[in-house]
């Protein structure tokens, strides 16, 4: 009996010792296992999944301070989170066509790991809700600008002229006067805006980028690909577009610079459109004060040369 029941004992103490050994491999996975939190940034977005019985939260306020509860526990057991925008609007179209209930958190949890594959996403790392929350909604709204652009040279087609891909030629015109506009612009951190309208939307793309004495300027690939991608709708479309360069280095003003489009090219502005374009207010057209330690300068020339073909 004693044999038998010492058999027992090593039996279940093997088990056990198993038993824990799979749960540590289990949590060691888990922290491998990267984390999606779908956030409702806004106060229409969440009253809009109100509707759903399973989405439990009665308020804004109580759900973001949650979320941020749960970033936090989440960056305290070493494991990776990413924040992606939920929109409810986007979520409804996702189940109809998946043909799965909205009234789940199994289908919420779904779309959550759809969009995070496709849609912007911000990764957590530490900041404050009230700063997450900007740089998602600034990230999603330039995907959004970079799709619509380039859906835009997309369905321009080929030349019936030469036959060339409108769009294509007009990208990499892009490209090319951006890299003689930051080689020109010499050392310094640079910050760049392109302005360029449509038929239905004016579209703005935004590239920061740094350059020292000895090496070219350093691009941030997917901001660089989305400056590169407005100003070429700009350039197939030949509309009055235009780019505002702004450069800052040690121990002087920082000095702005302009162009706008005319044919494929950057043409310069004189230093009082610059300081005409730079210091009134987009949407209302009201003078704004300039700003101080500013130099606003003519546009230079870039050395870019024309086009070969026009479409």
């Amino acid at each position: 009996m004693a044999h038998t029941r010492n058999t027992k004992q090593d039996k279940t103490i093997g088990t056990g010792e198993y038993g824990r050994s799979r749960t540590s491999m289990r949590r060691t996975l888990r922290r491998e296992a990267p984390s999606t939190v779908g956030l409702l940034a806004d106060e229409k977005d969440f009253a809009a999944m109100q509707r759903y019985r399973t989405f439990t939260f009665d308020d804004h306020t109580v759900y973001l301070q949650q979320v941020e509860g749960l970033l936090k526990a989440l960056a305290a057991q070493g494991m990776h989170a990413t924040v992606a925008l939920f929109d409810p609007e986007e979520y409804a179209e996702f189940c109809t066509e998946s043909g799965i209930a909205p009234d789940t958190p199994a289908s919420r949890s779904r779309f959550t790991a759809e969009i995070a594959s496709i849609g912007a996403t911000v990764a957590y790392t530490g900041q404050p809700i009230d700063t997450l929350i900007p740089l998602l909604v600034g990230r999603a709204v330039r995907r959004a600008t970079w799709e619509y652009a380039t859906m835009t040279l997309a369905d321009l087609g080929a030349c019936a002229d030469c036959g060339q891909d409108i769009g294509r030629a007009a990208f990499d015109r892009a490209s090319h006067l951006l890299l003689r506009m930051l080689e020109t612009a010499g050392p310094g951190t640079h910050h760049l805006v392109c302005s360029t309208p449509t038929e239905t939307e004016h579209l703005l793309a935004v590239l920061h980028t740094e350059r020292d004495t000895t090496g070219p300027a350093r691009l941030e690939t997917a901001e660089g690909a989305e400056f590169v991608t407005v100003l070429a709708v700009g350039i197939a479309l030949e509309k009055p577009g235009g780019v505002v360069l702004r450069t800052s280095s040690p121990g002087t003003q920082d000095r702005v610079h302009g162009w706008r489009l005319a044919r494929g090219s950057l043409v310069p502005l004189t230093a009082g459109e610059v300081f005409s374009a730079y210091c009134t207010d987009a949407d209302t057209g009201e003078p704004v004060a300039p700003e101080p330690h500013v130099e606003y300068c003519a546009g230079f020339d870039i050395g870019a040369d024309e086009p070969e073909t026009h479409h």
